[in-house]
């Protein structure tokens, strides 16, 4: 039996989005990789699409403080604080939910429920949520990630990697955002460059 490891917990949460709080300052995870947590009745996907790790005092700036450490390591040996007065968090845009075993590529009834814990999706998820590409325009339509373009890639190329041949996992998504995108030539191009 495979013991899945929660990452993270919700923090902030609406329909289209969420906001979890890492539980280690190191494991944030990738930007376009795929997350699960549980809403009302359900499970929800989302795809990383920012990260920052920052003090927890709001207006308080973090300082340097490894001028004399030989590395890294050596700043949190010296100052065991930190890891109470940082955090890492992390916004996931919602692209689908699962109940009942079936995979619904629109966004759920209800948000995720704050304080859910937050997961890496495996592979195996990974895999069988692309199977269907409708997602791709909940992510096109976003205006909630800063830089779409480059999450839709992040995303695509990481999805890749669960499928037997990723190039034709690739070149179907090409496929379907050339659909979806063939009114704006410069942000298809751009897309298909980063794939």
């Amino acid at each position: 039996m495979v013991v899945e490891q929660k990452i993270a917990e919700v923090i902030e949460t609406s329909n289209s989005e969420f906001l979890a709080e890492c539980y280690d300052l190191d494991n944030v995870p990738a930007l376009g990789s795929m997350v699960r947590t549980k809403g009302k009745g359900c499970q929800i996907y989302g795809i990383v699409y920012v990260s920052a790790t920052h003090s927890i005092e709001p207006g308080r700036r973090i300082a340097a403080r490894g001028k004399a450490a030989t590395s890294e390591a050596d700043v949190f040996k010296a100052n065991p604080q930190l890891a109470k007065l940082l955090c890492s968090d992390f916004k996931a845009l919602v692209v689908g939910h699962s109940q009942d075993k079936a995979i619904y590529q629109y966004l759920p009834p209800s948000p995720a429920s704050i304080y859910s814990f937050v997961y890496a999706c495996s592979p195996v998820e990974v895999k069988q949520f692309t199977q269907s590409l409708n997602f791709l325009n909940l992510m096109i339509e976003s205006r909630s990630t800063v830089a779409p373009d480059e999450v839709i890639a992040a995303f695509l190329r990481y999805a890749s990697l669960t499928h037997p041949v990723p190039e034709e996992f690739l070149v179907k998504a090409g496929k379907e955002l050339a659909w979806t995108l063939s009114n704006d030539m410069r942000r298809l191009d751009s897309i298909l460059k980063r794939l």
